[in-house]
């Protein structure tokens, strides 16, 4: 009679039983779900120390005989996201730790260009990369935005590399950047309310399982945006990825659909600024401002943050590489939808029994049977 029982549970979470649970309408409501910020007070420090740390290192790389870096000193400014959820006084670390891995990032695949690896190599790289710095990320206990940011970071060194001058001064401004974000976060981190617990996560039972599984599924989604011929499949990798930052098989479709709904809003609305052709410090003004609404809103709601993080993330490619504007909207929106369909794909595919049942019971729950 067990056998019995148990053979018909797995069969009603089989992976094939999942798929319709996934595409329900409930996971739609339940990813339009307005959810209490844990603390706006919190939010908005994060935002405006990291809006601040941008402002330093950026503008002052501009006015710097380097300015065509001052895309990765934006980019080592953004260790300011992490470590929000730490104790009074004890943050410093996990910004510092986070902005050894933004500098880790750009270093290894700047290195992998130096070396003359390929696209396609390069975007093995960055899978590389992604499950690394999940693990990592994970293992520090950095809160949000977690491991895509690093990746984000992997994918701006993507570029050419002229030699190893090139990478020195990447690193270097990256590490500028880091150092802005340090300072300032030691001295206005006291604005904080405190003390800020840290959510608590399930544990991943099988780390090198969870590594594979985020670093195959990153390469693959940027390989398949490549062999489209997209202009930027990094981008796909980077969706993809968001979307195994889902700690359950329905808190993953949330992240799918939250992250496409998001990034259609937030790429017309980059459509819009860029289409006026701003100049440097009105650009790096609309980077801050989106940044603040980012942190202000996203713990509410993951698909309003995206609203913002797609022009800010599209605004900041711009002040790197100014020429790079025209049709960066509409090629984010079809890269997000790829890396979101294959993110899906992984997580389903790759899930455990434990996941298929916990999205049975939720399903019955929402359903009230």
């Amino acid at each position: 009679m067990q056998t019995t029982a148990a053979t018909s549970s797995s069969a009603r979470s089989s992976h094939l039983a999942s798929l319709p649970r996934l595409l329900a309408p409930a996971r739609l409501r339940e990813a339009c779900t307005i959810t209490p910020l844990p603390s706006l007070r919190n939010a908005a420090v994060v935002g405006l120390q990291t809006g601040l740390a941008v402002l330093i290192a950026a503008g002052a790389t501009h006015l710097s005989p380097w300015a065509h870096l001052v895309g990765y000193a934006a980019l080592g400014a953004l260790a300011a996201l992490l470590g929000r959820f730490a104790p009074a006084g004890q943050r410093m670390p996990a910004v510092l730790r986070a902005g050894a891995l933004l500098v880790g990032a750009v270093a290894m695949l700047s290195l992998a260009g130096l070396a003359g690896a390929g696209p396609a190599a390069l975007l093995l790289c960055l899978g590389l990369l992604a499950g690394a710095v999940s693990w990592l990320a994970g293992r520090w206990q950095l809160g949000p935005p977690g491991a895509v940011i690093f990746v984000f970071a992997g994918c701006a060194a993507l570029g050419p590399v002229d030699g190893g001058h090139a990478v020195a001064g990447r690193l270097l401004f990256t590490l500028a950047g880091v150092a802005a974000a340090a300072a300032v976060c030691r001295a206005s981190d006291w604005l904080r309310a405190a003390p800020a617990a840290l959510p608590q996560t399930p544990p991943v039972q099988a780390p090198w399982l969870q590594f594979a599984r985020i670093a195959l599924c990153t390469a693959s989604a940027g390989l398949l945006a490549l062999a489209a011929g997209w202009q930027h499949p990094a981008w796909a990798a980077i969706g993809a990825m968001a979307v195994l930052q889902g700690s359950h098989l329905h808190t993953a479709m949330h992240r799918a659909v939250q992250r496409t709904l998001g990034t259609v809003a937030g790429a017309a609305l980059a459509w819009l600024v860029l289409a006026q052709q701003p100049g440097f410090w009105p650009l790096l003004a609309a980077v801050i401002v989106l940044q603040l609404a980012t942190e202000v809103v996203i713990g509410a709601n993951y698909a309003l943050g995206q609203v913002f993080v797609t022009p800010m993330a599209l605004l900041m490619t711009s002040l790197a590489t100014p020429g790079a504007a025209a049709g960066m909207p509409l090629a984010r929106v079809l890269d997000t939808v790829l890396g979101a369909l294959v993110g899906m794909v992984f997580a389903l595919v790759f899930s455990t029994l434990e996941d298929r049942l916990h999205l049975a019971h939720h399903h019955a729950r929402a359903q009230g049977t």
